[in-house]
């Protein structure tokens, strides 16, 4: 008869570990993604605003400063967030790493010229610094952002299977029972005289 609370411990055994390396790998790479991106953003944002104040446009402030910003978000992804997944190779990964934050930039751009240009053509307050930068700077990069991550994670970096926690140990097989075989005499021996009365 076995215990119910073995059957249970069995596959949690096995399952358990599985989700911890897993998820636990999902949650560095959210964690390094984020920290780079932080560095990233900080650079993107102290870059727009000085190109606003010396009078730059903003779509051309904004695409100068996400160019600069993306450079420095590759390379600390490549180096630190993604550096144990596949590198195929410098210049294919950078170029479709930068395809895919072009998208990105398009989210950021298209929030920025929504406001800016669609709203602010109703409503003047949309034209002001402080607009342009909650709709480029955290609105079009919260939802660039989010496409960032996956598409880089997918197309840019490739893949790296997380390994396989090891099974758990089975018990040792027992020993084959001993054969139980009567000893034979190898040679015959004469019948003993039966003894008549």
């Amino acid at each position: 008869m076995t215990d119910a609370g073995t059957l249970g411990a069995v596959p949690a055994a096995t399952i358990l570990p599985a989700l911890r390396a897993r998820f636990g790998a999902l949650v560095r790479e959210v964690g390094k993604f984020g920290t780079v991106g932080g560095i990233a953003f900080a650079i993107d944002l102290v870059i727009f605003n000085v190109l606003l104040q010396t009078g730059a446009e903003s779509l051309l402030a904004k695409t100068g400063s996400t160019l600069i910003a993306t450079s420095v978000a590759f390379a600390g992804n490549r180096y630190w967030t993604w550096r144990h997944r596949e590198h195929t190779g410098m210049a294919r990964q950078y170029t479709v790493f930068f395809l895919l934050n072009g998208v990105g930039l398009g989210i950021g751009l298209a929030c920025l010229a929504i406001s800016h240009y669609g709203l602010g053509s109703i409503w003047p307050e949309f034209q002001t610094p402080l607009a342009d930068n909650i709709s480029g700077q955290l609105v079009g990069t919260a939802v660039g952002t989010l496409f960032r991550f996956w598409s880089y994670r997918r197309f840019v970096f490739g893949e790296a299977p997380v390994p396989a926690p090891a099974p758990a140990a089975a018990p040792a097989d027992p020993a084959p029972p001993a054969a139980k075989m009567a000893t034979r005499p190898t040679h015959k021996t004469a019948p003993s005289a039966v003894r008549r009365m």
